[in-house]
């Protein structure tokens, strides 16, 4: 099947991470359904420059990952305006600090919708729909060794970890299921921002000594979807050698 007739939503795919996945799809030949939930306006900025490079080739679709009931609506619009998906990428997720004693149901519900449920309820909607394809989940390498004050968040990324494994094996052969786990690859934003100190700290830790580049994902995320035809159930960590030191 040639690239060029493929199609994958990614979602999350507005900003950081999420762009250069979706810009490294659109780039070999795909044709993307951007989705994204308040990022708008750098949705459509990026839709509008990918159908410039090639027309028709991209779109944007804004819904809510919490809501359990709008997830069908992503696929439905992805089959509705491509007529077909053949890659689903699990990005969006969100990512900040929670102190054991400030933990309630709101925040845990918080954190497992968008980082576990979604993922599960999207990967079932697109293998639905899917003749074969992929999947891709963006896990974290705090998913594996937590990472002290974001309990909620190393645990759902722990979760994702094993959905992408469970889901490899329900949905073979047809379908395969892999994830990219990220290490240091960008800068934490707003209420996880760190400190200059925390900074040169992470960056001493690691055996490549520097941070990795957005694109270092998108290139894990492709080749899982395209060249790793007998793979499945397994996650990449790309992480510049940190899980490890």
């Amino acid at each position: 099947m040639s690239v060029s007739s493929k199609v994958v939503l990614v979602t999350g795919g507005a900003r950081r991470i999420g762009a250069r996945i979706v810009s490294r799809f659109h780039g070999a030949g795909y044709r993307v359904v951007i989705h994204c939930n308040a990022s708008m306006d750098e949705a459509r900025e990026l839709e509008y420059r990918l159908n410039q490079v090639r027309g028709e080739s991209a779109v944007v679709i804004s819904q809510d990952l919490a809501d359990p009931e709008q997830l069908s609506k992503i696929v439905e619009y992805a089959i509705s305006t491509f007529g077909r998906l053949d890659c689903l990428v699990n990005n969006a997720s969100i990512f900040y600090p929670t102190s054991l004693s400030d933990l309630d149901a709101r925040l845990i519900n918080q954190f497992m919708d968008i980082n576990l449920k979604a993922p599960l309820l999207l990967s079932r909607e697109a293998a639905e729909a899917m003749n074969k394809g992929a999947i891709i989940n963006i896990v974290d390498i705090y998913g594996e060794n937590p990472l002290a004050g974001y309990l909620l968040y190393s645990v759902s990324k722990a979760a994702l970890q094993m959905l992408t494994r469970g889901l490899a094996l329900e949905l073979a052969p047809d379908i395969r299921v892999n994830g990219v786990s990220p290490g240091a690859i960008l800068w934490p934003e707003d209420t996880a921002e760190m400190s200059e100190q925390e900074k040169e700290e992470l960056l001493g830790d690691l055996p490549m000594g520097r941070l990795g580049e957005p694109d270092d994902i998108a290139k894990a995320a492709f080749f899982l979807a395209e060249d790793a035809g007998f793979v499945t159930g397994q996650v990449l960590s790309v992480d510049g050698g940190q899980s490890v030191a």
